[in-house]
């Protein structure tokens, strides 16, 4: 079991302060940005936001950049990228350390939240050399067509605390292989890995002779956001959060008629199936529903049963929860660590109180822990609850470690139930039955930018495009062809012969 004790506020400002100072950031003090801990709930560090006019200044500098940068070779615009996937390997636990101070995220998730970043930073550094264009045949003789891609300017980074630094690095490595520059606006959340971050990339850019202001980073509030938002010399806007931000965002830089990218709620869902492998399900759906304290976007938060297995797997599920070890994310024997702030304890207890109301029973979870050790922390029981039918509380993403279970009778029933809710992130089905996986993969499947097979719904690899549909926004970060969103398209048209041919037959002259 892992130790209730916890460490102390200062113990844990101590450790914050020697990672960053181990990457070389001296963290200068005084301001009206918190950085704070969700293990105590306490204050770290006061940071200096930054001001309307540093939003400015940022701009200025990196729209400046971007023509330097836009003219440089993609490979060697890749390089900026490989240096700093070196850096970060070389400070992997420093900042996998910072991401557990500032996230609560337990040890192997924040390191695995580093990976992330490594591996991101491989994949763009290859897809340096790839930015392909085509050929395009031409219906008129002696001519060519070719479609060519080409830098779009400056990316704004809008991140959230959950993935304080993964999501900023799938952006930012690519856009930069692109030929874009960057400004980033992180979660106030979460400001020392930030911190950490941006210095590491301005060294990468320093070792390897690219220019400083390809990469800005703006420290402050909402108020900072909607200066990027609505600043008509930033390209595109890549925003994550709730869909309720991105009901704003997208708006705004609409009326501007600039471009974004919006990564937005998740009300994921697993099917399993009479034929599923009960052992890989509950692996899969413990992970999925409790890991990283349910705060994740692709987090499980619908898990629906068919009929004839629900009471067999809910006994399973039940004793499983009932064992997750719950405190101190700095201990390697913990698996849930603490909800990002009191307000999202609140928010899960609400939704807790409301489905109870409604009919749902608790089969396990949803007490709070810790609340002697750390007051102001917010440590709970992830919840497993049983629903009698779709209400509207489970049409909701809660941001918390609730899972609802829900049953079903035949294979488009799960589906209907499935694709009934306004988001559409992640999905999964657990099942032997090929005919079964290929309809939920097929167009009368799953509605979701992600479905999986027998695994749960978080977990993505960056290889693949990472988005969803509906509310979540219809955003693709990360990988396969997502690099096409920090680029421009060109139709080329060339002649090489003598003559002057139209196209569709038309004669002028």
């Amino acid at each position: 079991m892992p130790s209730t004790t916890l460490p102390t506020t200062v113990e844990l400002r101590a450790r914050a302060r020697a990672c960053l100072e181990g990457i070389g950031v001296t963290v200068m003090e005084g301001g009206d940005l918190h950085a704070r801990t969700p293990i105590t709930g306490e204050h770290l560090f006061g940071l200096p936001a930054a001001t309307e006019a540093d939003v400015e200044a940022a701009v200025e500098a990196t729209r400046t950049a971007f023509l330097t940068w836009r003219t440089t070779p993609a490979p060697r615009r890749g390089e900026l990228v490989r240096q700093l996937g070196e850096l970060l390997r070389a400070h992997k636990s420093e900042l996998a350390d910072l991401v557990t101070v500032e996230a609560g995220k337990i040890g192997s998730e924040a390191l695995g939240e580093i990976q992330e970043m490594i591996d991101i930073c491989d994949f763009a550094l290859g897809l340096s050399r790839q930015l392909y264009g085509r050929t395009i045949a031409s219906e008129r003789p002696g001519h060519r067509l070719a479609e060519t891609w080409h830098p779009l300017g400056v990316v704004g980074v809008i991140s959230a605390f959950n993935f304080p630094a993964a999501v900023w690095s799938w952006n930012t490595a690519i856009a930069l292989v692109c030929g874009d520059t960057v400004i980033w606006k992180p979660s106030e959340l979460t400001p020392l890995i930030s911190l950490a971050c941006d210095h590491l990339l301005a060294r990468a850019a320093e070792e390897v002779g690219a220019p400083r202001d390809v990469h800005r980073l703006l420290l402050g509030d909402r108020a900072v956001g909607e200066k990027l938002v609505d600043d008509p010399h930033v390209a595109l806007v890549s925003a994550t959060g709730s869909t309720r931000m991105g009901r704003e965002v997208g708006p705004r830089v609409a009326a501007r008629f600039g471009r974004s990218l919006l990564e937005l709620g998740g009300n994921n869902a697993a099917i399993v199936t009479p034929s599923a492998d009960l052992d890989l399900a509950i692996q899969g759906v413990v992970f999925a529903a409790a890991g990283t304290a349910g705060q994740r976007c692709t987090t499980l938060r619908r898990l629906i049963v068919h009929r004839d297995i629900a009471d067999a797997l809910l006994e399973r599920l039940t004793a499983a929860y009932t064992k997750l070890p719950i405190g101190n994310p700095f201990d390697d024997t913990t698996l849930v660590g603490p909800l990002i702030s009191a307000p999202a304890l609140d928010a899960m207890h609400h939704a807790l109180s409301r489905v109870q109301a409604q009919g749902g029973k608790i089969l396990a979870g949803g007490n709070r822990r810790l609340a002697e050790a750390a007051p102001a922390a917010a440590y709970t029981e992830p919840a497993l609850v049983r629903v009698g039918e779709q209400t509207d509380v489970v049409r909701e993403e809660t941001f918390a470690p609730i899972l609802y279970v829900l049953t079903y009778d035949t294979l488009d029933e799960a589906i209907a139930l499935h694709n009934d809710v306004p988001q559409g992130l992640s999905s999964s089905i657990f099942t032997r039955d090929q005919q079964e996986a290929e309809i939920f993969l097929s167009a009368a499947g799953s509605d979701c930018g992600i479905a999986n097979v027998n695994i749960g719904t978080s977990g993505a690899e960056i290889g693949g495009a990472f988005g969803g549909e509906k509310d979540t926004g219809g955003g693709r970060e990360s990988g396969s062809d997502a690099w096409k969103s920090y680029m421009r398209s060109a139709t080329n048209t060339i002649n090489y012969a003598s003559e002057l041919a139209l196209a569709q037959g038309v004669s002028f002259l």
